[in-house]
């Protein structure tokens, strides 16, 4: 299979946001943005296809929401100043009535998300075709559930079980997440941003 086949196979699966990327700038050749509800589905097409899992990891994206929300708001204000400098330069002397308006700035694509989330990213590498996949799937900080994925790549189990272990996601249908590192009994997630000592 080739790249623009499998780029076709998961930009069908539903919600499943593709960019291509530049390999020399950030390590990989396409990165999907992936509901939970794909990521079974996605997994089975990079299989199928013949990569490999290269490593899993876990992101905390804690004040996220407060940021682009400070940002929306920053933007917002931008546009409602430029808006009045330009109804000030109309309603001036000797404006020109027929300049156009300046274009409305557009929302960007998507809202930003409602609460703070977890994310699991997942690296693929064909080597053949020195070709890697990066799969990324968020889930809320709240309620952090995702499905395992062992039962396609087994060695998916280790990583699923450190991810566990540091950040708290819970890997629906898991047979085995003990801790690899901290203490069987450890109720706490030390690489979550809020985690203090």
């Amino acid at each position: 299979m080739n790249a623009d086949t499998l780029s076709a196979q998961l930009t069908a699966l539903p919600g499943a946001v593709l960019r291509a990327t530049e390999h020399a700038a950030v390590g990989y050749d396409l990165s999907v943005t992936l509901p939970e509800s794909s990521l079974i589905a996605a997994v089975t097409i990079m299989d199928k296809a013949g990569y490999f899992i290269e490593g899993m990891t876990g992101v905390d994206w804690l004040g996220e929401c407060e940021a682009l929300r400070k940002e929306a708001e920053a933007k917002a204000q931008k546009a409602a100043e430029a808006a009045a400098a330009s109804r000030a330069d109309a309603d001036a002397p000797g404006a020109d009535a027929a300049r156009p308006a300046p274009p409305a700035e557009t929302q960007e694509q998507g809202c930003p998300p409602q609460q703070d989330e977890l994310e699991v990213v997942y690296d693929f590498n064909l080597y053949a075709a020195r070709h890697r996949v990066c799969l990324r799937v968020r889930t809320p900080r709240a309620n952090p559930l995702i499905h395992t994925i062992a039962e396609i790549y087994p060695i998916a189990h280790w990583h699923e079980r450190e991810i566990h272990e540091f950040f708290g996601i819970v890997f629906i249908g898991h047979p085995y997440l003990i801790p690899l590192l901290l203490p069987e009994d450890a109720e706490y997630h030390p690489l979550l941003k809020d985690y203090s000592a």
